[in-house]
């Protein structure tokens, strides 16, 4: 084994199905900047993502990392998704990898396929997950979970629920960490005003503009936002801008026709690369979720987006999401519709107050940027090779 001050660097896998967005690659390129990492990047070709389907997009110019596209198969299905079995056995023998860390859930199947790469390769085997409910999973899953389990030397929680949750489940903590999502500050930053002002004349919205961003669909709360939008003092303005897709599309759009509003009620599907732009035109981000038996919010990237842009926050308590905002935004119970009314209210007519939580939320994103996630991640790493 390589001792911790070698001058070999560490070769290492991180392979996963939102590596397909270069976004998502920033913490991992962050580390691969440092020189004693040597890092290959593997993701689908191809793949169907929440809100459209992705094309594998290119690294930046000048990046340190090895981006390696992969033939995957069902990436409709994310329990029965996998990777191309040739093309992935061929780059781990090319390459002779010490560690692949998996950003797949261990219970799908990808999960199961890496973790038996990596035994078959001698790597040393990590994943990472989001899962913050307590599930038995019905065969064939429960079974993959145990296998890649049996291989895992170490284990990434994206939050303390997660974290906690799978402990309870079985999970050995001594092999855990806790690493959260992160946000890349260089994309994600707060807009001057002639900016904002010039997007929201694009998408026709006049300020305040409540934003929200996710799939629209009614875990997500929209119903919930609906309502408390409903019962706002008429006297006040306000726009609302949904960036996203889903089921609820045109129960929305049959909402604003319905009030008479659909001159300030806008629903676009923006590239992630455009995300930061509308983002930063919101003067608040509502994030309404809603806890169901079969899911709670895992972390809310959005949260820690409107946070860079310095959009103040309004959320629910559900799952990770208080863990994530801490005392840099309002936390609401999830069907308090009242609460909602009064609280989105509050901040349509006090500028003060936004610019208050706007500065709180800016402060707190730190904890969440590529550069802090990087850090942990490196130290991770090394634990995941040497350990």
């Amino acid at each position: 084994m390589l001792a911790r001050s070698g001058a070999h660097p560490i070769r290492l896998l991180a392979i996963g199905h939102s590596y397909v967005l270069a976004v998502n690659r920033a913490t991992i390129r962050e580390v691969a900047r440092d020189p004693s990492f040597d890092i290959t990047v593997a993701a689908p070709s191809f793949y169907h993502g929440d809100l459209r389907p992705i094309h594998c997009e290119p690294e930046p110019h000048g990046s340190p990392l090895r981006l390696v596209p992969i033939p995957a198969r069902w990436t409709s299905r994310v329990h029965v998704f996998h990777y191309a079995q040739k093309p992935l056995r061929d780059l781990a023998r090319r390459h002779s990898f010490q560690g692949v860390f998996a950003w797949e859930e261990p219970y799908i199947f990808s999960g199961y396929q890496l973790a038996q790469l990596a035994q078959h390769s001698g790597a040393r085997f990590s994943f990472y997950t989001c899962q913050n409910l307590d599930k038995k999973y019905p065969p064939p899953f429960g079974y993959l979970e145990r296998i890649c389990l049996s291989a895992t030397d170490r284990w990434v929680a994206a939050g303390q629920s997660v974290f906690d949750v799978q402990v309870h489940r079985g999970y050995v903590p001594e092999r855990g960490s806790v690493i959260a999502l992160a946000v890349d500050t260089t994309l994600f930053r707060p807009a001057d005003e002639e900016r904002r002002q010039q997007v929201r004349r694009t998408l026709g919205l006049t300020k305040p503009v409540i934003g929200y961003m996710g799939r629209l669909v009614e875990a997500k709360g929209l119903r919930v936002l609906m309502q408390a939008l409903e019962a706002l003092d008429p006297a006040i303005p306000w726009s609302l801008l949904l960036l996203g897709s889903g089921e609820w599309k045109g129960e929305i759009e049959q909402w604003a026709e319905r009030f008479g509003w659909a001159d300030r009620v806008k629903i676009l599907l923006a590239r992630h690369d455009e995300v930061p732009n509308y983002l930063g035109a919101m003067d608040m981000l509502v994030a309404p979720s809603q806890t169901r038996s079969n899911w709670k919010e895992q972390f809310g990237r959005m949260l820690i987006e409107a946070f860079a842009c310095g959009v103040p926050v309004i959320a629910s308590d559900s799952g990770e999401i208080p863990y994530v905002v801490g005392d840099a935004g309002i936390i609401l119970p999830e069907k308090d519709v009242a609460a909602w009314t009064k609280s989105i209210e509050l901040l349509l007519v006090d500028p003060a107050l936004r610019q208050r939580l706007a500065e709180a939320g800016l402060q707190r994103v730190s904890r969440f940027s590529v550069v802090q996630s990087a850090a942990h991640f490196r130290n991770f790493y090394r634990d995941l090779v040497y350990g």
